[in-house]
């Protein structure tokens, strides 16, 4: 087996799609959340994930950390993967469990593995940089015991990301090929700014959107964890001694889980832990938070309305119109109305103001408590 081959099967993904997606109603219900459904490009987002590190990682080396729910449908979107590589949580416990499970199934496959754990519903337009940059994560972190975690160069000041504040560059590795992907010492994180603190961290130019994706080996994900979280730690190592047997597995989760603690891997680990390294994104990224942000997706009219669909106005500006029905379509004519949101599907419509577009998880909230609407969820 070649060098370059073997790297590859040494390689895992886990990608985390247990996420409820309420922002995206009525689109995303429970079901089919937001990395369920197909909002741009081709595919779902999660079916997009997944092919853009079909060529760094082999099929079977990669797994996707769902719920009971949502399993099934994942399964049915994602044939090309073993039918065990989808694991369902029994409740949710944040990211750290889910990073803990996943690093307990992938020990088990490899002592000497390197993982990535990615989210499942991003938009990377450009696969291409997204992989350059993965690989030569991957890369570092099977040479070297660091952490590394992808960092987005801010182009506005957000406030509803987490920073990263990068020390000095990074020299390039005694022995490796020079890379095109800058690596930085991670010096803090920091969590959702407000707004003059985030014009703050945009103009200093050191800081950098916690986008979520991060890459290590086995050992040095389970020696961090032994370090700042042994109780996980010790769940992960029970959880290694079955993953090999997905119905022990599933049966011990269900035990478990419900008494693990709820924490983020952020303030879990990657706040505490001293080797963490940032690599520059050169590609562009998009979380898409809510509807408004499909926005920068989609191309405008003179107006500013954006839509999907048959779509007509008199006197509107600066829309996002987005017709989901699969039978039956007919024209949304819009008069007069400014900066909302019109979403149709096949069982509801909503309208909302963009600026409160926030809310739509408390319209879900109101939905699920309705026995008339609950099926809507």
């Amino acid at each position: 087996m070649s060098t370059k081959k073997s790297a590859k099967q040494d390689r895992f993904v886990v990608v985390m799609a247990g996420g409820r997606g309420e922002r995206f109603w009525p689109v995303s219900r429970e079901k089919t959340p937001k990395q369920l459904i197909r909002l741009l490009g081709e595919g779902s987002f999660l079916q997009q994930a997944v092919a853009r590190v079909g060529t760094l990682v082999p099929p079977e080396n990669i797994f996707i950390i769902t719920n009971e729910v949502q399993a099934a449908e994942v399964r049915r979107q994602l044939p090309q993967l073993p039918r065990g590589n989808v694991v369902a949580e029994p409740c949710g416990r944040d990211t750290c469990a889910a990073v803990a499970l996943g690093a307990a199934i992938v020990a088990a496959r490899s002592s000497t593995g390197v993982m990535a754990v990615l989210p499942a519903d991003h938009v990377i337009p450009d696969a291409r940089k997204f992989q350059r940059v993965l690989a030569e994560s991957f890369d570092l972190a099977r040479r070297e015991p660091t952490i590394v975690t992808i960092g987005i160069k801010p182009n506005e000041p957000a406030t509803g990301y987490g920073y990263i504040r990068v020390g000095v560059r990074l020299p390039p590795s005694a022995g490796s090929s020079a890379g095109r992907t800058d690596f930085h010492q991670a010096e803090q994180f920091v969590e959702k700014p407000h707004l003059e603190k985030a014009r703050e961290y945009l103009a200093a130019g050191n800081y950098r959107w916690n986008a979520g994706m991060f890459i290590w080996s086995v050992p040095t994900i389970m020696e961090g964890l032994r370090q700042h979280q042994p109780g996980m730690h010790a769940a992960a190592l029970r959880w290694q001694a079955v993953a090999s047997q997905p119905a022990r597995l599933a049966r011990l989760l269900a035990r478990e889980y419900p008494d693990i603690q709820k924490i983020s891997i952020d303030f879990a680990l990657m706040e505490k832990a001293r080797n963490v390294v940032v690599a520059d994104a050169t590609f562009a990224w998009d979380d898409l938070g809510s509807w408004p942000a499909l926005s920068r997706h989609l191309k405008a009219d003179a107006a500013g309305n954006c839509a999907v669909g048959d779509f007509l106005h008199v006197d509107a500006a600066r829309n996002l119109v987005f017709d989901a029905r699969t039978k039956h379509r007919t024209p949304i004519a819009v008069v007069g109305l400014q900066d909302c949101i019109l979403v149709h599907t096949d069982d509801a419509v909503m309208v909302a103001s963009k600026h409160d577009s926030q809310k739509v998880k408390d319209l879900v909230k109101m939905l699920a408590g309705d026995p008339r609407f609950k099926h809507l969820v």
